[in-house]
C-alpha cells in the first residue's frame, strides 16, 4: 500500500509517471545484460532468488494488480512471492528448480506486460485508481533490482571460479577520514512519512517520540577498523555477542565478513567486480546485525535507534553513492561532517521492525506487502550502492533478520551524550 493522492492529474504529471515506469523496466533488463542464461537460473541459498525469478515476479506484480483481467501464461502463478490470499506461492527455497519456463519466455512476458501497462496508463479514465498501483509497482521493481545484484553477488561468491559480474572497478582509495561525533540534541521529535509523495505503508503514521541527547558517528565503520576487531578476537569472544548471535557464530563458523578471503597479507573480498583487494578505507560491508552489535560493544559504543537515525538523516540531502553512480560497491567517505547517510550501505539500527502507533495494513492482498513481516526482524536505514536512484528517503524502513549477511549492509555507531 502507498500514501498518494487519488485525484486525477494533468497530462504532464501522468507522463512523468509513464517515464518513470519505462525507466524502471529498462533498468531491470539492463542489469541482466552481463548474465548468461545459466546465471539467471542459479539460486545459491534459500534467502536468495534466481534473476529469472525476479524478472518474472516483477512482471507478475504488474499483471496481477494492474492487468488482472488480461490473459496470461498458465505458469504465471509460479511467480507469486508470498501473497497467500492470491494463491499458493511456489516455495522460496526451490525457485532455482524452475528451469521452465525458459528465459526467453519470461522476457517475452516481461515485454507484453510492459506494453499492456503502458497502454493502460495512457488510456485509463480512472487515473486515481491506477496511479497508486503504478507507483507501488515501480517501487517494488526497484527493490527487486537491488535484490538481483545482492543475489548475483552471493551466487558468484559461491562459485570456486570467483566470476565477476562487471569489470574495471575504481582503484582502491587512500586513507579513511577521521571518525568524528556529531551532537544531536534530543527532545520530542516527529518521525515517519508526512504524506507528501510516495511511501510504503510501514513508514506511517507520522508520530512523536522522545529522544535523549546522543551523538552519531560521522561516517560508516571501515574495513580497516573492522579488521582490528577481528584481530582482537572479536569472533572468539562470547562476551561481545548477544546469545543468539554467538550461537550463529558457533553454528556457522563465522570468522569475518562473508565475502572476505584472508589467506595472509591484506586479504581480498568477493565483489561484483570479482575478487578484489580489501580496501581498508572503504566501509565494511555484508555484516549482519549481530556483527554490527558485537563491534559496537567492542568499541564501547552502540547502534543508533531508527528514530535517532531518521532525525539526523532528515537534516541531510538525500544524495549519495547509489546505483545511479554506477560504482557498484561502497566507497570511502569523501569529506567531513555527517556523511554516507544515504547510499553506500544499509545501516543497521538497534530497533526491531514493528508497526508504528496507529498503523493499519491495507485491505486485500496488498496488505500482505509489509505488515505481516513485523516480527523477528531488525530495521536498516539509508540505502546502498545498489539502491536505484530516487528510491531512498529519510523515512524508508528496510528490514532483515539479525543474522542476514548477504545484503549490502554496514555499521554506523552512536553513543549517549
Amino acid at each position: 500500500m502507498i500514501l498518494s493522492s487519488i485525484t486525477d492529474e494533468p497530462g504532464e504529471a501522468r507522463q512523468g509517471l509513464v517515464r518513470r515506469f519505462k525507466e524502471a523496466r529498462r533498468r531491470t533488463r539492463r542489469l541482466t545484460e552481463p548474465l548468461t542464461a545459466e546465471d539467471m537460473n542459479g539460486q545459491s541459498m534459500a534467502d536468495a532468488s534466481p534473476t529469472k525469478w525476479h524478472l518474472a515476479h516483477t512482471t507478475w506484480f504488474f499483471a496481477t494488480f494492474l492487468l488482472a483481467d488480461a490473459p496470461g501464461p498458465a505458469w504465471a502463478d509460479l511467480y507469486n512471492s508470498y501473497y497467500e490470499s492470491l494463491g499458493r506461492p511456489f516455495p522460496r527455497p526451490l525457485r532455482g528448480l524452475l528451469t521452465r519456463p525458459g528465459i526467453e519466455e519470461v522476457l517475452a512476458w516481461h515485454d507484453d506486460v510492459t506494453a499492456g501497462t503502458l497502454d493502460l496508463m495512457e488510456t485509463v479514465g480512472d487515473w486515481g485508481r491506477v496511479k497508486p498501483l503504478v507507483e507501488l509497482g515501480i517501487a517494488h521493481e526497484e527493490q527487486h533490482q537491488e535484490l538481483i545484484l545482492t543475489d548475483i553477488l552471493h551466487l558468484f561468491a559461491s562459485n570456486p571460479l570467483d566470476p565477476a559480474y562487471l569489470s574495471s572497478p575504481r582503484p582502491a582509495s587512500g586513507t579513511a577520514l577521521d571518525l568524528e561525533w556529531v551532537a544531536c540534541p534530543g527532545g520530542i521529535v516527529s518521525i515517519g512519512h508526512d504524506g507528501a509523495g510516495f511511501a510504503f505503508d510501514n513508514e506511517s503514521p507520522r508520530h512523536q517520540v522522545f529522544l535523549q541527547p546522543w551523538r552519531l558517528a560521522s561516517r560508516l565503520v571501515t574495513n580497516g577498523e573492522f579488521q582490528a576487531f577481528i584481530e582482537d578476537g572479536g569472533y572468539r569472544r562470547p562476551e561481545l555477542w548477544l546469545s543468539e548471535g554467538w550461537a550463529a557464530v558457533c553454528q556457522h563458523g563465522w570468522a569475518g565478513p562473508p565475502y572476505w578471503r584472508q589467506d595472509g597479507g591484506a586479504g581480498s573480498e568477493m565483489t561484483l567486480f570479482g575478487l578484489q583487494p580489501i580496501d581498508p578505507a572503504a566501509p565494511v560491508a555484508h555484516v549482519g546485525f549481530f556483527e554490527a552489535d558485537a563491534y559496537a560493544r567492542w568499541v564501547g559504543k552502540r547502534l543508533p535507534t531508527e528514530a535517532e537515525w531518521e532525525w539526523a538523516a532528515s537534516l541531510c540531502p538525500v544524495d549519495g553513492n547509489d546505483l545511479g553512480r554506477a560504482a557498484f560497491r561502497p566507497l570511502p567517505a569523501e569529506s567531513g561532517g555527517l556523511r554516507q547517510m544515504f547510499g553506500d550501505l544499509w545501516e543497521w539500527t538497534a530497533s526491531p521492525y514493528l508497526a508504528y502507533p496507529g498503523y493499519r495494513p491495507a485491505a486485500g492482498a496488498l496488505g500482505e506487502y509489509n505488515g505481516k513481516f513485523m516480527i523477528n526482524q531488525m530495521v536498516l536505514r539509508g540505502g546502498s550502492c545498489v539502491t536505484p536512484p530516487g528510491h531512498m528517503r529519510a523515512t524508508y524502513r528496510n528490514f532483515f533478520p539479525a543474522a542476514a549477511r548477504w545484503q549490502f549492509s554496514g555499521i554506523r555507531l552512536a553513543e549517549d551524550a
